[in-house]
């Protein structure tokens, strides 16, 4: 498995919306896992995901413990509404809890009028198992489960269409 994995999705819109959708909590709840991710917008500043209430209860019928922080990370450059590069670690499995601080950067460019390139790069040297878990499964379905390139493909549909792809 390569180190560095790389995402691409064209999506119709501007790069405000995008990076708004990215970034904001009302907004990042609407797609992917639907966890919150909250943002401090700053060099330094906190990143961290919550658990749904449906991971939570997930958990608590499989029996295994859930935390409140799910995600967590630290922002490492801020260039809005263009780039942002964090470090970030997945805390809600114990193997991807136990791995160092991986590398997530999203890039968002312009590729033709109206349309703009979304870039993510995640760097996961020396956490094999946060690798895996991003990759996600090629099969999954639209309730989720294909890792980066599912949640990119969720973030097209809601801006595109204003629906998510298991709505």
């Amino acid at each position: 498995m390569s180190t560095t994995q790389v995402y691409r999705i064209w999506i119709k819109s501007t790069p405000e919306k995008i990076w708004e959708a990215i970034t904001d909590p009302e907004w990042n709840a609407k797609y992917g896992y639907a966890a919150p991710q909250f943002y401090e917008l700053k060099k330094g500043g906190r990143f961290y995901s919550t658990a749904t209430q449906e991971m939570k209860d997930y958990a608590a019928a499989g029996g295994f413990p859930m935390p409140e922080t799910i995600v967590e990370g630290e922002i490492l450059e801020v260039e809005p509404p263009r780039r942002l590069v964090q470090t970030w670690r997945m805390l809600m499995d114990p193997s991807t809890a136990a791995e160092p601080l991986t590398t997530l950067t999203y890039d968002i460019e312009e590729s033709s009028p109206g349309v703009q390139r979304v870039t993510i790069t995640h760097d996961v040297a020396g956490a094999p198992a946060t690798g895996t878990m991003i990759q996600g499964n090629p099969d999954a379905g639209a309730e989720g489960g294909g890792g980066w390139a599912w949640v990119l493909s969720d973030l097209k549909s809601l801006l595109e269409t204003g629906k998510v792809l298991a709505g």
